[in-house]
């Protein structure tokens, strides 16, 4: 605290303040200060309050050692002072005996003596202040539990006893009962007592989190492996980074061990290493400890030990390592218990746990599904995906594998970047000599050849600086070796490369945002060069080309495969030159390079390169708009390429077809093309075929086809495959569209815990991915919380989000949105000051880059809510709002815009009388429904408007005739608008209004 409270009044607001605040260290300290402040104050009243707030922060901070010691200071003032303690003050102390008892079972130190002391001292003021005692009865059997002893007797002295006002909430006791059970081994039983907190009947503060942690398992044995994943995401983000809940954060943790989910078992462990520093209560650690040591057994019994583990603060940790540490801290504190108990109970349970095996070898959590060896990936470095096929077993002589490797590169056989790979661990490694082989070269022919390799794959992954920069090093090194050919060749790729660099580093990422992040405002990429206004990617790309024919023209001693190359290159700088510029008169030099690269290919029977250059003339037809030409040429080549090959290119082919087809809107046939297309590219590398991009592809038509959950699973196994080849980008574009997806289609949890793991990554967390798709991820999230109900973190994440965007210049149109969302949702919380605060800084935003419908729906939705919850003390706030939107829609006119949804100008006169009629002004909420009734118009047979024409006039009838008594117009408004809609057709839309006009005429 800056500074301490100088009066009751201001001490009683910090303690409200802090009461706000998440449990946890912060909390704690301000709990701590406001006692020595309190102390200062000759009333007792303030001191109780502050030692109240402290015993709680203690208790749901893990600090058990300190919560009996805060409360003994309270009951002492109970004792000497108890006129201080109201009803409500005296209820809490009463209920407090109940969190001390929990506070020394945790504590080995104190003797089991004292814990039954503790509750002979809570009957005895039960009895003496004439309460029930079915609460000591509970703590009693919670002890019984713990210790191992008399668990059945203690169970049936509270279980058959009724509740009293001093009673845990149902929700805890039923945990309770379904715990006993579960623990005599009855899962069906425990199962059908939880089942009232499982579906959120029953709940409180640590339910049904608390629940849902050990009911995973009876779950799982049960059958039921749908709910259990189901509640796993649900009742972990429950309790994650809790330290009062981190013994179910170690059964989350023991759950992913037992279900295959090995590697998102560690992923949550990295999100609570806080726990291993911030759990003062050994029995919560030791059960924390035991869920840890459950995975870490798991993964180290799959062979992946060295693998990093968060853990214990002041040093890095493997899997073995943390292991074993784990095991000997959770060993001490189980036998400490039991020493204390005068049992095996502990010691006994967690054997149990460590013994389990496996329940299901694969159960899918999430929609980021992730194998252990992704685990420690450095970002952008790519993993080896599984083996679609058998490949050739490696060479044992290193001229054959080098001979094998070129061999296959001239061909331009998928299979040479497997032989690249092998050789690059080869020649890296500490004892590597180089064979004075004729056929291998020198040393530096072979690096070269392993740069250009590196070089390929950086442009594949549109690390365009990169590659050129390898090429460019490649080339030196091709002319150390003697190769002036291959230097060429390499040279022209550089020079290709280097064009292809954006001019802007932000330009691909601001032309790339994923839907959901407005991309009205995203950075112009059409920087010229200075050059007669030529946008500078198209000015690079024709240099590019002239550079490589010069090139071309002064090399000589090209072989085929080398001079077939450099026509491709040729041909690919112009064809994106086309694709940059959109120019018609870009045409032409394409296709006259193409036939180059053609016929050239066709003369020396080089069928890779044929089949590129059909691709080349298929996209270029594609590109100028002419798709009959395009699928002509991309029917054409599938034919060759099933008659001559080569095979590797069907995939690709198939490909470029479905989404001419998917252009052509037949979704069905681009579904077909796809499917057969992802059936062959199971027989080459996912790189080489462009997997990624056919996943992509096939979740485009599938939502052409009706069908989001296969989309959704395409859009995961698309971004799985970008991330494994290191093209962090595309795979985040891809899990932000399948988070956006999975919301969509009502899966909250999954949109949840899949952004978590995405915004949990090393890069993220470190700034270095585009700041505004990691926006993006953040959005949905929010927008995902707010769907789940969580509306406090929801409203944090959209504070966070309209403070950041707020400093985007270059798109303020963004900014505009999410204000706007900020706002409405402060409203729902009731702070309208707060929430005009927000709508101003979208309106403003706004007036930079519009936002027309999106403000207007806001604006109104703010209204209506300020309207609803305050009713005439808001009227005049919600008028502000719909003010500010009427001067929105007459902007939008003015600009000739067209809403996508309602006409804002009828949308807004219906608010109108709506928020008056929440502020019981119902001759205005008529009069603005008239407007709204004359702005629709008329409903026709097929204009769209008759729902909203029909509930207009439900409303207007409701305020004639229900609220301004005054039925008899408005049956004739009801009766003329039924007639009306039923000669047109629009049945459904007359039932609201047959039912108003049916309740008029009852109460006439």
């Amino acid at each position: 605290m800056p500074t301490a409270p100088q009066t009751t009044d201001e001490l009683y607001e910090e303690l409200q303040a802090n009461q706000r605040r998440p449990y946890g260290r912060t909390r704690t300290v301000t709990a701590e200060e406001l006692v020595d402040a309190a102390e200062r104050f000759e009333e007792t009243l303030p001191l109780v309050r502050a030692l109240l707030e402290l015993q709680e922060a203690y208790t749901y901070g893990s600090e058990p050692r300190k919560s009996p010691v805060a409360f003994a200071r309270l009951l002492t003032l109970f004792d000497e002072q108890p006129d201080v303690f109201d009803e409500n003050l005296r209820h809490l102390v009463f209920w407090r005996f109940k969190w001390v008892a929990s506070a020394l079972r945790a504590l080995p130190e104190i003797p089991r003596t004292s814990l039954r002391q503790w509750l002979t001292e809570m009957r005895e003021r039960y009895e003496k202040a004439g309460l029930g005692l079915q609460p000591y009865y509970g703590q009693a059997y919670r002890l019984a539990a713990h210790v191992g002893e008399d668990t059945d007797l203690a169970f049936e002295l509270w279980a058959a006893r009724t509740r009293t006002p001093l009673s845990d909430c149902e929700a805890c006791e039923i945990s309770e009962r379904a715990l006993y059970h579960l623990a005599s081994g009855d899962d069906e039983r425990a199962l059908r007592t939880w089942e009232p907190v499982l579906a959120g009947k029953e709940s409180c503060q640590e339910e049904p989190a608390r629940s849902i942690a050990h009911a995973l398992l009876p779950l799982l044995r049960a059958g039921h492996t749908d709910r259990a994943r189901e509640l796993h995401l649900a009742g972990y983000r429950g309790c994650r980074r809790n330290p009062s809940m981190s013994g179910e954060v170690g059964r989350h943790l023991e759950f992913c061990a037992l279900t295959g989910n090995e590697a998102r078992g560690l992923e949550l462990l990295a999100e609570n290493r806080n726990l291993f520093d911030e759990v003062d209560s050994p029995l919560e650690l030791l059960d924390f400890l035991n869920g840890v040591e459950v995975l870490l057994r798991r993964v180290e019994q799959l062979g992946h030990g060295e693998l990093p583990a968060a853990g214990f603060p002041g040093r890095t940790w493997t899997v073995t390592g943390l292991r074993a540490e784990v095991h000997g801290r959770a060993d001490d504190l189980a036998a400490r218990f039991d020493a204390r108990n005068g049992t095996t109970a502990h010691t006994d349970r967690r054997g149990a746990r460590l013994g389990r095996a496996p329940l299901l070898e694969a159960l899918e959590l999430t929609l980021r599904t992730r194998r252990l060896d992704e685990v420690a990936v450095v970002p952008g470095v790519p993993v080896a995906a599984p083996a679609a096929r058998a490949v050739a077993a490696f060479p044992e002589s290193l001229p054959e594998l080098v001979a094998r490797a070129r061999a296959l590169d001239e061909q331009g056989h998928p299979d040479a970047r497997a032989c690249w790979t092998e050789l690059r661990t080869r020649v890296t490694a500490p004892d590597y000599t180089h064979p004075d082989d004729p056929a291998v070269g020198p040393l530096a022919r072979l690096r070269a050849d392993l740069l250009a390799d590196e070089a390929s794959r950086r442009g594949e992954r549109d690390d365009f600086t990169e590659a050129a920069a390898l090429y460019e090093e490649a080339a030196g090194l091709y002319d150390d070796a003697g190769t002036p050919a291959h230097a060429a060749l390499a040279r022209a790729h550089a020079v290709l490369a280097t064009a292809e660099i954006p001019p802007q580093t932000s330009a691909r990422a601001a032309s790339e945002t994923p839907s959901g992040l407005p991309a009205d405002g995203a950075a112009d990429t059409g920087d010229t060069d200075g050059t007669d206004g030529i946008p500078a990617e198209v000015a690079a790309l024709t240099a590019a080309h002239a550079a490589m024919v010069r090139l071309h023209a002064e090399t000589s001693g090209l072989a085929p495969y080398q001079e077939v190359r450099l026509l491709r290159l040729r041909a690919t700088a112009l064809g994106l030159r086309l694709q940059a510029s959109r120019s018609d008169g870009h045409v032409a030099a394409v296709l006259h390079e193409v036939g180059l690269l053609h016929d050239f290919a066709t003369r020396h029977d080089i069928p890779g390169q044929i089949a590129g250059a059909l691709v080349l003339r298929a996209s270029t037809f594609a590109i100028s708009g002419d798709l009959p030409a395009a699928a002509a040429e991309t029917d054409a080549l599938l034919d060759r390429l099933e008659a001559h090959g080569p095979a590797w290119h069907l995939p690709r082919a198939l490909g470029l077809r479905a989404r001419l087809r998917l252009g052509a809107q037949d979704a069905e046939a681009a579904h077909a093309d796809l499917g057969e297309a992802l059936r062959l590219a199971a027989d080459w590398p996912a790189d080489a075929v462009d997997t990624a991009r056919l996943h992509g592809d096939l979740a485009e038509a599938c939502m052409h086809l009706g069908r989001p959950d296969e989309a959704l699973r395409h859009l995961t196994r698309s971004a799985e495959l970008n991330l494994r080849r290191g093209d962090r980008f595309d795979a985040y574009c891809a899990y932000s569209n399948a988070a956006t997806l999975s919301l969509d289609l009502g899966r909250v949890e999954d949109c949840i815990a899949l952004l978590d793991s995405l915004l949990a990554e090393p890069d993220v967390a470190a700034g270095e991915p585009d700041d505004r798709l990691v926006a993006q991820l953040r959005l949905t999230r929010a927008r995902a919380l707010r769907a789940g109900e969580d509306l406090k973190a929801a409203t944090t994440e959209f504070l966070a989000l309209a403070a950041e965007s707020a400093g985007w210049d270059d798109d303020p149109g963004s900014h505009a949105m999410i204000a706007a969302e900020t706002a409405v949702l402060l409203a729902e919380a009731d702070e309208f000051d707060r929430a005009r605060e927000a709508a101003d800084q979208a309106l403003a935003a706004h007036a930079r880059d519009p936002r027309h419908e999106a403000l207007s729906n806001c604006l109104r939705e703010l209204a209506r809510l300020q309207a609803r919850q305050q009713g005439s003390d808001g009227l005049a706030g919600a008028l502000a709002f719909l003010a500010d939107a009427g001067r929105v829609a007459e902007e939008a006119h003015s600009a000739g815009y067209e809403a996508h949804g309602r006409p804002l100008d009828s949308a807004l006169a219906y608010e109108y009388g709506r928020v008056h009629a929440y502020a019981d002004a119902y001759e205005d909420a008529l009069a603005a429904l008239e407007k709204a009734l004359a702005l629709i118009g008329e409903p026709g047979p097929d204009n769209g408007r008759a729902g909203e024409w029909a509930e207009c006039v439900r409303f207007a009838a409701a305020m004639e005739g229900v609220y301004l008594e005054r039925p008899e117009p408005a049956l004739a408004r009801l009766d003329a608008a039924v007639s009306r809609l039923t000669a047109l057709g629009h049945t459904e839309e007359t039932e609201p209004l047959t039912s108003l006009a049916a309740r008029l005429r009852d109460e006439e």
